[in-house]
């Protein structure tokens, strides 16, 4: 089988790295995969409980070996890799060992054998909903980025005979109010924590809490439809749109405090409005706020262009907004670019890493020497460099609202790699009728959560290599494990790191100390039934696509879906079986 290249499960392309199949093991892995809702869990009955029609015994009757079970809290990227990538691994170990078992050479040299015939892995995610960010982080003009959503549902719809490895997925479960995380580090054998940052770094300077000041995580989720972000739309609508939407483009102006691709997202979605998102799958409701777009938007940072984070993708789009038809001009200021010139900036641009900040470089030069400012365009987007904020300040009419952001004039110093931005004295005040704040997310303790278990300076796990601190079975991995970093495609690094810690436990400390199977998804499904949680299955998250996907909802062909943006919507639009 190691000819073959790329398969086809239930209607979906698997991409190049999900079929790469190297042994046996992996070809195997790819039969093994088990539609949880067909096979494990049936149906959900009227009042919302989770029915089971073939509860797993922990012991399968082929092989007499227990099977193990394994939970993912979170079903963004981070938790669909954990769940292919461990799949993988327990399959791989399970064909080697049953091939060391038949084998006619002398077990002086064998290995320890594997004392399992499975996994059973289940996923638990807050919402109806799967795909964390790429559902409502991903900006929704990057629809080639949502994309990654086929590959994630192979993982989760794969079926087999052998029933190696299983899938279940259990939406609408929030680990701390329908189950504690030592509930579920009893039930399960191993715990694997993938949920996320849910939480704004602090910026720390006056004025945060004047009306129209929001952070991007808040903007981000509210133009994607986050179900707990609607009331940004009042926000959005007061701060743009003051006396009424009147189909022009709004005369306000945003400032956007931060220098990532996020950062440069708001920015583009701002200007772009509802003429330049109609096609994607941005909630017609945003689209009404949004209008025609904004007269102007802001996007300063500390740093220099050389140390900004945001990539020469994202940072061309804004460069082409006029181009494509948008209608928004994009400015830089030469003077800036000059200053953050350094001896150390030049020696990061010529470094063996520089070629991606040296196309940055270039591409704003080129930028900086067009004269945009009478271009005709009744939008701008403007990048501002070597600013660093210090307070925002409200209106004398309105004395809890935003209505400018007050700057200071940095210069950089230090070696390369390692400059810092110091401040000068020299202020400038922007005008800002909404401030967006988009200076990172960082993530939370899980309810019950002790204390050698999180960092909260750093906003993550504590953890080597994914092996949570202390005596327990649970592993964390993405976000929350690393921090806010990286693309979508990071993960797959992160979570093979912590995979090969969780495999290290279960072939030594896990099979050793182990007496007695946990329940597992069992287990599980009765804690829920007993609370009366109204549990999404998969195969109930389809009935929610299906609605979104409604030709009936959508407001043109090519738009992919309207999304439902309230849970009760969600769970009241499931059939009842």
């Amino acid at each position: 089988m190691n000819n073959f290249r790329s398969i086809t499960i239930r209607g979906f392309r698997l991409s190049s790295d999900l079929v790469r199949l190297e042994s046996v093991g992996a070809y195997r892995w790819l039969r093994s995969r088990s539609h949880v809702d067909s096979r494990q869990i049936a149906s959900r009955s009227i009042d919302g409980s989770v029915a089971v029609q073939h509860r797993q015994n922990n012991t399968s009757a082929a092989s007499n070996k227990p099977r193990l079970s394994a939970v993912i809290v979170g079903a963004g990227p981070s938790g669909f890799y954990t769940a292919k990538y461990l799949s993988l691994a327990i399959s791989k170990l399970i064909t080697a060992n049953r091939e060391e078992e038949t084998s006619i050479q002398t077990s002086s040299t064998s290995s320890a054998p594997f004392n399992y015939s499975g996994i059973d892995i289940d996923i638990v995610e807050r919402l109806p909903t799967p795909y964390g960010l790429v559902r409502y982080g991903v900006a929704p003009d990057h629809p080639e980025v949502k994309n990654v959503e086929n590959d994630f549902a192979s993982v989760a719809e794969g079926h087999s005979d052998e029933m190696q490895c299983t899938i279940s997925y259990f939406g609408n479960v929030d680990v701390g109010r329908d189950l504690s995380l030592e509930k579920l580090s009893s039930l399960y054998d191993i715990v694997v924590l993938a949920y996320g940052c849910q939480a704004d770094r602090n910026l720390g300077i006056p004025g945060l809490e004047l009306k129209g000041v929001l952070s991007a995580r808040e903007f981000v989720n509210w133009y994607n439809g986050h179900p707990e972000f609607g009331s940004i739309g009042d926000v959005v609508q007061r701060c743009l749109w003051p006396d009424g939407n009147n189909g022009a483009v709004s005369k306000a102006q945003v400032v956007v405090i931060g220098n990532g691709n996020v950062a440069l997202d708001c920015a583009r979605v701002l200007v772009k409005g509802k003429p330049g998102l109609e096609s994607t799958d941005t909630p017609s409701s945003v689209l009404d706020v949004l209008g025609q777009g904004v007269k102007k938007v802001t996007v300063a940072g500390r740093r220099g262009h050389v140390q900004g984070a945001f990539t020469i993708k994202e940072l061309r789009e804004l460069t082409k907004l006029k181009k494509e038809g948008y209608n928004a001009s994009f400015q830089v200021r030469q003077d800036e670019l000059d200053m953050g010139m350094t001896e150390s900036s030049v020696k990061e641009l010529n470094c063996a890493s520089g070629r991606p900040k040296k196309r940055i470089d270039a591409l704003l030069h080129d930028a900086a020497s067009l004269d945009s400012s009478d271009d005709g365009a009744p939008k701008m987007v403007e990048l501002r460099l070597l600013l660093n904020p210090t307070k925002i300040e409200s209106c004398n009419q309105n004395a809890d609202q935003v209505s400018e952001v007050v700057f200071e004039r940095t210069k950089l110093q230090g070696e390369p790699g390692k400059q810092q931005a110091v401040g000068t004295g020299e202020t400038e005040t922007i005008p800002a009728d909404l401030v967006i704040v988009s200076v990172g997310y960082k993530g939370e303790p899980l309810e019950g959560m002790s204390d050698s278990m999180f960092d909260k300076q750093s906003g993550v796990i504590a953890n080597n290599h994914g092996k949570v601190s202390g005596d327990n079975n649970i592993f964390a991995t993405g976000w929350i494990k690393r921090g806010p970093s990286g693309i979508i495609g990071t993960n797959i690094t992160d979570t093979k790191d912590t995979v090969a810690s969780i495999m290290k436990y279960i072939t030594s400390e896990c099979q050793n100390a182990l007496i007695e199977s946990p329940k597992g998804r069992a287990g599980l499904i009765d804690h829920l039934n007993s609370n009366g949680t109204k549990t999404v299955t998969w195969d109930q998250y389809l009935q929610i696509d299906q609605v979104e996907r409604d030709p009936k909802r959508l407001r043109n062909n090519v738009q992919p879906r309207e999304k439902i943006l309230s849970i009760k919507e969600m769970l009241d639009c499931l059939q009842k079986k």
